[in-house]
């Protein structure tokens, strides 16, 4: 090897360590930050007309485990969802409740029931009689507010699905842009690992909204696919249509054409069920939120109404009233007609005639709906008919339910029952999926960059690059002494 040969590959070994050096402490800065991956630089022989003239950087390499990557977005996904769910439920748990629950539908139950027991031993008190009505109102306020919150969750629901899906659709476009740049820059010989790093948090934000699946292509370039097997980018972005409904009523669904399904690239696709393309994210838990668990559970609550309506308006009850005309619970101040139990509880009212509040007399509650002047104050067999209606058997009309006959609190009862379970298994379904992220969030972590890996390396370079340092010095010396002897 020449000298000018020497001093060249020396060159070459500091201009390497010095390359290093500086990766180095991007990966120790970037320790802790979000998205990042820790890069290596890649060294090769330099070799020139056959002969090796030192070292080459190569290049620039991120260290990632890709498996690793998609098995955590993929529980990202899952576990946006199951989060949603089990939310929900916990809210539809709540709003029924036990009695011993200030405002629950079970406390309200409890407190009608007690308000008959009171007035039917003192059915002359006044007092008594304006608790009966103040409950009655308080136990239909309570479904009616039921089936508010209901609704108002589904247009909730709604309103995120919309901005999942603009959210979706710019993040495809900007992932698109990047794999632009990255075939630009990459042909260039630049280092693109920051916009690789950059296209990686985007795609794991899409992860959150739909589950899919990251497939590299040449130059740098990704493909990405949904689990369901809908092409989000490969080539050209993939575009996502949805409306927004401002205002949504119990009747309102895909189905009747009253809410807005999901398209993609103009065509529609499932939201639920095996042959959804989008189950399994974030996106797919709000289109069950308000297309199946929020019009589930508004059917157990119009059961829940439509029974109580049935119980006080059932024939012989209370004389005065005629076949066929409401009783003491109204659908909107009318007769309920069992073609439109849809939506029931949150138009259930008291009866006007015997609330103070729309105009009603208290005595109607003691004499009868359809009286027209008092009768005789210590005649509590009205109220009696009341508090054995609300207590007593009966089958119930609405389907969905175990046959048999209950009480209304007991339907109360069942349906609460019925929802702490479902709360429970979602419950122990997001549980589930939350350790799971988390074990492999770490897992990725722990894959991520290690300080006194990087410090260790650092001591490495700095030998060698004393080393290359030494040659160039030994080079020197030698040209030197070359010189000295030349005079």
């Amino acid at each position: 090897m020449s000298i000018t040969s020497a001093l060249s590959s020396a060159l070459t070994g500091l201009s390497a360590t010095s390359r290093q050096a500086e990766v180095l402490s991007s990966n120790v800065a970037n320790a802790t930050t979000p998205g990042y991956a820790r890069r290596e630089v890649q060294l090769g022989a330099a070799v020139l007309a056959g002969t090796g003239q030192g070292v080459a950087v190569i290049g620039v390499s991120r260290d990632v485990d890709q498996y690793l990557i998609n098995e955590r977005r993929l529980s990202q996904a899952n576990d946006g969802e199951r989060g949603l769910t089990a939310g929900f439920l916990g809210q539809v748990e709540t709003a029924i409740g036990t009695p011993d629950i200030a405002g629950s539908l079970g406390a309200r139950i409890a407190e009608f029931d007690q308000s008959l027991i009171e007035a039917a031993s003192r059915p002359d008190a006044e007092a008594r009689l304006a608790l009966v009505a103040s409950a009655a109102r308080s136990l239909a306020g309570g479904l009616t507010q039921a089936s508010d919150d209901i609704q108002q969750a589904r247009v909730t629901a709604d309103r995120q699905i919309a901005s999942e899906v603009d959210t979706l659709n710019t993040s495809l476009k900007r992932i698109y842009q990047l794999n632009a740049e990255l075939q630009s820059f990459t042909g260039a010989g630049y280092d693109v690992s920051a916009l690789m790093d950059q296209r990686q948090q985007i795609i794991d934000s899409i992860s959150a909204i739909v589950p899919l699946r990251e497939v590299p292509r040449g130059m740098n370039q990704v493909a990405l696919f949904t689990t369901g097997g809908v092409t989000l980018l490969d080539g050209p972005p993939a575009s996502f249509s949805f409306s927004p409904t401002s205002t949504i009523t119990p009747e309102m669904t895909i189905a009747s054409g009253g809410l807005s399904g999901l398209e993609v690239n103009g065509r529609p696709v499932a939201t639920g069920g095996a042959t959804s393309p989008v189950l399994g994210g974030r996106l797919a838990g709000l289109f069950a939120l308000r297309d199946d668990l929020a019009v589930a559970a508004q059917g157990k609550l119009d059961a829940m109404a439509r029974d109580l309506v049935e119980r006080f308006s059932a024939a012989g009850l209370d004389p005065t009233v005629a076949p066929g005309a409401p009783g003491l619970f109204t659908d909107q101040g009318a007769a309920f007609l069992p073609v439109n139990e849809v939506g029931l509880a949150g138009r259930i009212a008291m009866n006007a005639a015997a609330d103070p509040a729309q105009g009603g007399a208290l005595y109607r509650l003691r004499d009868g709906l359809g009286a027209t002047t008092q009768g005789p104050p210590g005649n509590a067999s009205l109220l009696g008919s009341l508090k054995l209606a609300l207590t007593g058997q009966q089958p119930l009309s609405s389907g969905g339910f175990v046959a048999g006959s209950r009480s209304f609190a007991s339907l109360a009862a069942d349906i609460l029952s019925d929802a702490s379970a479902r709360r429970l298994n979602a419950d122990s379904d997001a549980s589930f999926s939350a350790a799971r992220l988390t074990a492999l969030t770490d897992l990725e972590k722990q894959g991520g960059v290690d300080t006194d890996q990087e410090l260790q390396m650092l001591l490495v370079i700095e030998k060698n690059y004393a080393a290359n340092a030494r040659v160039i010095q030994t080079v020197n010396d030698m040209i030197k002494t070359l010189i000295g002897l030349g005079s």
